[in-house]
């Protein structure tokens, strides 16, 4: 409803200004003419005649004066449509590029074999697999996160999550509501610590489903929302040391994890230093195929090469290496049969 009382207000808008300038034409034409009359009918000329002439050259001026203006009010809404397309075209920038990267991810995935899956993912299975138990617990639902630990007992590798979720468990259910609450806060605050965000977003969002009374529970999105900027400014600093003093690895490592937090203009403003930055890389892993090339150390050179393709895909040094990959992979696996 406000988008369209919005336009319907611009709409309004420049047809008054069309208005306004249409009267004070038609005001100067017709003071004009009637002066002319009145100054042919008496030939010495007239007081009135020249008060009409008067009031016409006025009213010319002011349309021509709000012509103008609304030349410039134009100008001006069009400068700020324009901004708030190319804002618009970040957004969608920024969203094609992340779900580039999922994408990578999910590729990466599926080539992984089931054993390499299971180490790659564990830690993600580990927290994912504990948040679901807590939601149950915190939830209230004991009969089924018992049932949950119990089955995740059962497999070797989550045993010791299992008996730690057990002991979270038997603590939670004897506290009183206070307590649970408190418990709560703490699971939220590790969570941010972690800077695991999306999981603390959903953690707060049953805490205050299921205790709709506390205070404490409404204030819970603000206290995440200020470790979340905090979080962002220590990033925000330790990328621009790392930039100043040359680090071009930890500014990469560094990136990969300000890029959550970043709106599009201030990915924009960032976007200079990083390309330094991915020059920088890019160069370096350059010289580093280069030596291991003409060193005839070919599992090197293939793994550097590898490394070019799959962090700069698009760069011209990835598509000379990915038309030499399969005489690198050749010559790699000579070398280690050698």
């Amino acid at each position: 409803m406000k988008l369209i009382e919005s336009d319907t207000n611009l709409q309004l808008w420049r047809f008054g200004w069309h208005i306004l300038f249409a009267i004070l034409i038609l005001v100067a034409v017709a003071t004009g003419i009637v002066g002319a009359v009145a100054a042919h009918a008496s030939p010495e000329g007239s007081r009135p005649a020249l008060w009409l002439w008067a009031i016409g050259g006025v009213s010319f001026a002011l349309a021509v004066l709000s012509c103008f203006f609304a030349l410039l009010l134009l100008t001006r809404e069009n400068v700020i449509s324009i901004k708030d397309n190319a804002e618009k075209l970040d957004n969608t920038v920024e969203m094609v590029t992340r779900n580039r990267n999922l994408l990578g991810q999910i590729a990466q995935g599926v080539r992984l074999s089931d054993a390499a899956k299971e180490i790659a993912f564990r830690d993600t299975d580990r927290l994912e697999l504990a948040e679901a138990i807590l939601a149950k617990l915190h939830q209230h639902d004991f009969d089924t996160t018992y049932a949950m630990i119990d089955e995740m007992a059962r497999r070797t590798a989550y045993k010791d999550l299992a008996e730690h979720l057990r002991r979270t468990t038997d603590k939670y259910r004897n506290a009183t509501e206070e307590e649970r609450i408190n418990q709560i806060i703490d699971h939220v605050d590790k969570l941010c610590e972690q800077s695991h965000w999306s999981q603390a977003d959903a953690v707060i969002e049953r805490f205050i489903r299921t205790f709709p009374d506390s205070e404490k529970a409404k204030a819970m999105p603000s206290r995440v929302q200020r470790q979340k900027a905090k979080r962002k400014r220590e990033l925000l600093a330790e990328w621009d040391n790392a930039v100043k003093r040359q680090q071009t690895d930890q500014s990469l490592e560094i990136l990969k994890e300000l890029d959550q937090y970043l709106t599009p203009t201030e990915g924009l403003a960032l976007q200079e230093s990083a390309s330094s930055v991915f020059r920088t890389k890019l160069h370096n892993l350059g010289v580093q195929f280069s030596l291991a090339v003409s060193e005839r150390q070919w599992q090197t050179a293939l793994k550097t090469g590898q490394q070019i393709v799959r962090d700069f895909p698009n760069s011209r040094m990835a598509h000379e290496i990915r038309g030499k990959m399969d005489i690198l992979h050749e010559r790699a696996k000579e070398t280690s049969e050698s």
